[in-house]
């Protein structure tokens, strides 16, 4: 759907991953679309750990000096990133806690 040929004979290389991942992954009963359980599937796959990912993640952009820890210091210089993540409640943890 995100793609039109316009006259175009060739694809571009993203439609090409797209349509291998669609009939290798996505389309489970092949039947050349996605049922509802399979586009819960791939959007909310059940072995991927939306709490782990989203802690990872502020980690990462908070972990200044790449210690793999974060100090009060490195949490309060990007309290935007935390006070919008789902991991804190959105913010709410953060005045919760005396640490924060």
């Amino acid at each position: 759907d995100m793609y039109s040929h316009d006259g175009d004979a060739d694809e571009p290389e993203w439609v090409k991953t797209e349509r291998e991942q669609f009939v290798e992954f996505r389309d489970k009963n092949r039947d050349g679309k996605m049922d509802k359980e399979e586009t819960k599937d791939w959007i909310l796959p059940s072995d991927y750990d939306h709490a782990e990912a989203e802690a990872r993640h502020l980690v990462y952009e908070s972990d200044q000096d790449k210690d793999g820890k974060l100090t009060k210091e490195e949490i309060v210089e990007k309290y935007d990133l935390f006070v919008g993540s789902q991991a804190t409640d959105f913010g709410e943890a953060l005045v919760r806690h005396d640490e924060f």
